[in-house]
């Protein structure tokens, strides 16, 4: 490998590990699967990041192309994933998703069944593959001069999703052996973090699309 295909995994992989933050999302699918268990919990860690990746990497060849014939700019996109993601902040500091699933303990496999599928919305969109996340796909895509600048672009960003595989696989067990109690309190204040992200979110897409400073 060339001195310029490392120069540039080392910058994209550097820009995605920033944009999906695997570290603070971690916690947070900890807290939303924390109720399902751990079979449930590592089939939307597995899933979450499949989605992410394919998502992605559907943006990163054809995204530029899908939003600009529907007439949707990146700012608008922004505005609409942090808008959403308030949404499950509220469920989250409220504990709504608790008491939805307090009435399926009574049988196992019937609780499984019932889960909400989470792993599309949200963990795969926006909090894995965001916004932020997918522009810069498609920019290094787009400024990449060769099939090999792509494959290095792409590489980096499947590097970060294994990456938050092992952090997601990791992060349940240790919430479970925190309790009830605690589990709730950082579900909680994690609910909150993602609330004010979320704004931001909303903000900085009304300030892009409108140009305001």
């Amino acid at each position: 490998m060339s001195q310029d295909l490392i120069s540039l995994f080392s910058a994209s992989f550097v820009t995605f590990f920033v944009l999906v933050d695997a570290l603070g999302v971690a916690p947070v699918f900890a807290s939303m699967t924390a109720p399902g268990g751990p079979a449930y919990s590592r089939k939307m860690a597995i899933k979450s990041v499949f989605v992410a990746t394919i998502i992605v990497f559907a943006f990163a060849f054809g995204g530029s192309w899908l939003l600009e014939k529907m007439h949707i700019s990146i700012d608008a996109f922004r505005a609409a994933g942090g808008l959403l993601l308030f949404l499950i902040a509220l469920d989250m500091v409220f504990e709504k998703r608790t008491e939805r699933r307090e009435h399926r303990a009574e049988a196992h496999m019937a609780e499984h069944e019932d889960l909400d599928d989470i792993s599309v919305f949200p963990l795969g969109i926006p909090m894995l593959a965001g916004p932020g996340t997918i522009a810069t796909a498609m920019l290094y895509m787009s400024n990449s001069d060769s099939i090999a600048q792509q494959g290095v672009v792409l590489a980096a960003f499947a590097l970060n999703m294994l990456v938050c595989l092992v952090m997601f696989l990791l992060a349940g067990p240790l919430v479970r052996m925190m309790g009830d109690s605690v589990a709730g309190g950082l579900t909680r204040i994690l609910g909150v973090i993602l609330a004010a992200l979320s704004v931001q979110l909303l903000i900085d897409g009304i300030k892009g699309a409108f140009n305001l400073v």
